[in-house]
């Protein structure tokens, strides 16, 4: 048979449907809403497939770390034992029994001291005003550092040498000597709680600070700071919306480890008679009265040291779990 002509040829490869040439690629799906109504990729797919905020991703990290579930479950129930067990106990922390220098009993679970307190009573009042002395410091002085350190790492130059030549001259004088002479003025004048805690917090800022302005010194040369600033955005809202929250693992991490350390330091200022003073109790003050019975009423010091070790041995587990989970590269690890 004859070849066709070339226009002939043409004409009929012209005549045929797309689909149907050689090499021709198959036409694209058409573009809409799924069938059956489904608007999106993860309603078609089905309801468990939803989108997850950060918030959501950390808690389910943190219930996963079990030694964090533990020190926060320890941590809330000393805090509620201590806030609330005080109203329905049926001694106060300042009454005088006549029970005198008697061992635990059913009558008085951590038994009395030598004028006759029960122990019971003071070890929940003094957990309850040393939890609140730290959490006061732990607060006043991140926000303190978070601001030094932020400040100084975002604006560089002469600001970050300023503030950093502050932080070093905090750092440099001996942590001990200047809460011993301070607390020495300040509690004599008040002996609150309050006012250690603020002693406290003034010196325990410097190395969140420090360790801020390095999370900002990397941050902002990233790549979402840089569009921010190329959009008009003011410093304070790259600062709050996109820059400490990227920096809030080793801020969170800081400030639990604040709070043992303010734990620590308020006993043993308070062991050393400089801390809190008398008609209020804490546990470090309970220590300082019970060292001198330890052999011969030891339950006078074993129960106010037993509960100082928990309650930090619980913060530092809650420290050791929100840093997992607030640390992206964490994400799937456990």
């Amino acid at each position: 048979m004859p070849e066709p002509a070339p226009e002939a040829r043409r004409e009929t490869q012209a005549a045929l449907p797309l689909a149907t040439l050689p090499g021709a690629s198959q036409p694209a799906p058409p573009v809409g809403p799924p069938p059956g109504g489904a608007t999106s990729l993860a309603d078609a797919e089905g309801p468990g497939i939803q989108a997850r905020s950060q918030l959501r991703m950390a808690t389910e990290r943190f219930i996963r770390h079990r030694v964090a579930l533990i020190g926060l479950f320890l941590f809330v129930g000393l805090v509620l034992w201590s806030t609330v067990g005080p109203l329905f106990w049926k001694y106060s922390f300042t009454q005088v029994t006549n029970d005198n220098a008697v061992g635990p009993s059913a009558q008085h679970p951590f038994g009395t001291d030598l004028i006759g307190h029960d122990l019971f009573a003071q070890v929940m009042t003094a957990e309850a005003t040393s939890v609140k002395t730290a959490l006061v410091v732990a607060v006043i002085a991140t926000a303190l550092g978070t601001l030094v350190g932020a400040t100084a790492g975002y604006y560089g130059k002469w600001v970050d040498m300023a503030l950093m030549r502050v932080t070093d001259l905090f750092l440099a004088v001996p942590l001990l000597a200047v809460l011993l002479v301070v607390a020495n003025k300040l509690s004599k004048q008040a002996g609150s709680w309050f006012w250690i805690a603020i002693i406290l917090a003034a010196v325990l800022w410097t190395p969140l600070a420090r360790l801020v302005r390095g999370a900002f010194l990397s941050l902002r040369e990233r790549e979402f700071v840089e569009a921010e600033r190329a959009i008009g955005a003011s410093d304070a809202r790259i600062i709050g919306r996109h820059m400490i929250p990227n920096a809030m693992g080793p801020i969170t991490v800081n400030a639990t480890l604040t709070v043992a350390l303010a734990l620590l330091i308020e006993a043993a200022l308070s062991f050393l008679g400089l801390g809190i003073q008398p008609p209020e109790v804490s546990l470090g003050l309970l220590v300082n009265t019970g060292q001198d019975a330890a052999s011969t009423l030891p339950w006078l010091f074993y129960f106010p040291a037993g509960f100082l070790v928990l309650t930090v041995l619980s913060v530092n587990f809650i420290g050791d779990g929100l840093r997992d989970a607030l640390d992206p590269t964490q994400r799937g690890s456990r």
